[in-house]
């Protein structure tokens, strides 16, 4: 949190211009290209970089798909998670947040421009819709950062249990699933300190539809999951939250 006041102390100046940006882009997003937008946020992203002393490494961009739609399920560990990747990922991509906490000052306009996806946790219905439209969007080229573990309380480096019905809508969409690693993602905005913090984002490689097909989502949950504690062993880290 005190990390976030000396970002917003140092980017006062600059709020206000990128506040009423965001809103215009939204508004009359048939005047600006997804990527545009994208580039904004981006832009964004390094101001806030700068400001607060946060230094992300990134890895594994080659193992990105090319030319189509996929969904990334990165492990969740903090209010920094789905920045570090936008930071990290070139081509414009969205996500699906938590509807109760999307309406925060700037979220809200950074949430609208980029078409990111509000989800009811305790509606049903509302999330079934929300998997319809994020099959339909990936088929049409989309890509989406999809939190599986749901929240990030305490989590830190411990990756915790991916929920299976979070990966229908890559399943339908028959779209390739990025598991993503986040290291270190929780120290800029949950933790005390307002120091230089180093970050990592890790894209691994894709399960293409023809290698998940015959699996059940509690398997291929299995599967991402363990590839990213995997993918931390290889930086010295103990992913697994049983031990």
């Amino acid at each position: 949190m005190f990390r976030l006041i000396v970002i917003i102390f140092w980017n006062l100046y600059r709020i206000p211009y990128m506040v009423i940006r965001m809103r215009y882009m939204a508004k009359h997003s048939d005047q600006f290209t997804e990527f545009d937008r994208y580039k904004f946020a981006q832009h964004e992203v390094l101001c806030m970089n700068h400001a607060g002393k946060i230094e992300t490494e990134v890895y594994g961009q080659d193992n990105l798909p090319k030319d189509c739609g996929y969904v990334m399920y990165p492990n969740h560990q903090g209010k920094y998670d789905a920045t570090s990747i936008i930071y990290a990922h070139n081509l414009p991509c969205t996500f699906v947040m938590d509807k109760a906490k999307s309406y925060q000052f700037f979220v809200r306009e950074m949430v609208n421009m980029l078409g990111a996806k509000r989800l009811e946790l305790t509606n049903l219905k509302q999330g079934l819709q929300i998997i319809k439209e994020i099959t339909q969007e990936v088929q049409e080229g989309k890509r989406f950062i999809l939190f599986s573990e749901g929240g990030y309380h305490n989590n830190r480096n411990k990756v915790q249990d991916f929920k299976p019905g979070s990966f229908k809508a890559a399943v339908r969409a028959k779209a390739p699933i990025v598991p993503v690693c986040l290291i270190d993602s929780y120290k800029p905005f949950n933790t005390l300190t307002v120091g230089p913090v180093v970050t990592k984002v890790s894209f691994l490689k894709p399960l293409y539809y023809e290698e998940y097909k015959d699996m059940k989502t509690p398997e291929i949950a299995s599967i991402v999951r363990q590839r990213i504690i995997d993918e931390m062993a290889r930086f010295g880290i103990n992913g697994n939250k049983d031990e």
